[in-house]
Formats: structure tokens, C-alpha cells, sequence
């Protein structure tokens, strides 16, 4: 099984250079990138099914996964929403996809953003999950831009087992994840 760039960058440099700074005797003690979930809200696009199976069909050809659709836990008048309607669309991504997802995010896709100058440190949360949100798909590589009906955003969280906000920063960082690195902690 062929590894990608990040996987790769992930276990000969980001694992020694951790245990390094951290002082982890044990290789296993390193934080991991455990999963990557891509989230997508359908709530303006409810009434259009159309536009959904668009959804659908897009984030399963950026992710390689078919997607589940998310229901609303209770209902909110105010919102027009009822317990159990369809209000978006989620992936959770594990092992070789997720590595290759990774890949195609950091060094096909965030580049690709027009003025993009690095994301804020305040995408990391204290839990030690990093948590980026893309206002536009058609940034993505795999889209062909003439085919597109809807433009939605989407949330992208990668799921870590860092215990400090300190220790993802630093892991991510080293995975390529583009920080700023002169950006003022929150």
C-alpha cells in the first residue's frame, strides 16, 4: 500500500520531532490524526431535493465516501424545522482515505484560495481539534465548475489525540496543515 505525502511527512518527521519537543518516551504517547469528518448544512436547500442529491454527489466525489444525511434532534419553530427533517450532509473519514483526503486539502486545495495568507490558530480548540470552514466547494479540484447548481460551504474538523492546544498546533504544523505562525493566541 502506497503512502501519500502526508502520511509520510506524518511518521518521519512530525513523530520524531513531537517526541523530541514533548519528551514522550513511548512512540505510541504521540498525538495522531484520528479521523476527519466533512460537514455540510442542506438548511436553504431543504426544499429542493435537487440540489441535495447535488450535495450528495459532490462530497462523495471530493471524499471517495458516500455520505449520510444528518437529522434535526428536536424542532424550532422560529427556524421552521421539524424533529427528524434532513438538515445536512456528513462524512467521517478513517485510515487511507483520510491520509488522502489530507493530502488533496493541504496541498491541492487550500492553496488554491484566492489571497490566502495561512489559518488563524483559533481553528485549533482546546480539545486539540482543528476546525476549518470553507465558504465556497468549487475549490476543490475534483469540481467541474460548469456542472455546478449550488454553491454551498462546508465544515472541515480533523479530530486529533492531542490533549493541549499546544501539542495539535505544533502537530499539525508539522503534518502541513498552514498556520500562522505570527498570529496572536486568542
Amino acid at each position: 500500500m502506497k503512502q501519500g505525502f502526508t502520511q509520510t511527512k506524518y511518521q518521519k518527521e512530525a513523530v520524531p520531532e513531537l517526541q523530541k519537543e514533548f519528551k514522550y518516551t513511548n512512540v505510541m504517547a504521540v498525538p495522531t490524526i484520528q479521523k476527519v469528518i466533512v460537514n455540510v448544512g442542506t438548511g436553504k436547500f431543504l426544499k429542493d431535493g435537487k440540489k441535495v442529491d447535488e450535495i450528495v454527489e459532490t462530497i462523495t466525489q471530493v471524499t471517495g465516501q458516500k455520505p449520510v444525511q444528518t437529522k434535526s434532534k428536536k424542532s424550532i419553530a422560529g427556524f421552521k424545522l421539524r424533529e427528524g427533517q434532513e438538515v445536512g450532509v456528513k462524512v467521517t473519514l478513517r485510515g487511507k482515505r483520510m491520509w488522502q483526503f489530507l493530502d488533496r486539502l493541504l496541498n491541492a486545495t487550500l492553496p488554491r484560495i484566492r489571497d490566502f495568507q495561512g489559518l488563524k490558530t483559533t481553528v485549533i480548540d482546546q480539545g486539540g481539534n482543528c476546525n476549518i470552514g470553507l465558504r465556497e466547494h468549487m475549490i476543490f479540484p475534483e469540481i467541474v465548475q460548469e456542472k455546478v447548481q449550488a454553491i454551498f460551504g462546508l465544515q472541515i474538523t480533523i479530530v486529533s489525540s492531542a490533549k493541549t492546544k499546544e501539542e495539535a498546533t505544533v502537530l499539525f504544523r508539522k503534518i502541513g496543515v498552514p498556520i500562522r505562525k505570527d498570529d496572536k493566541e486568542d
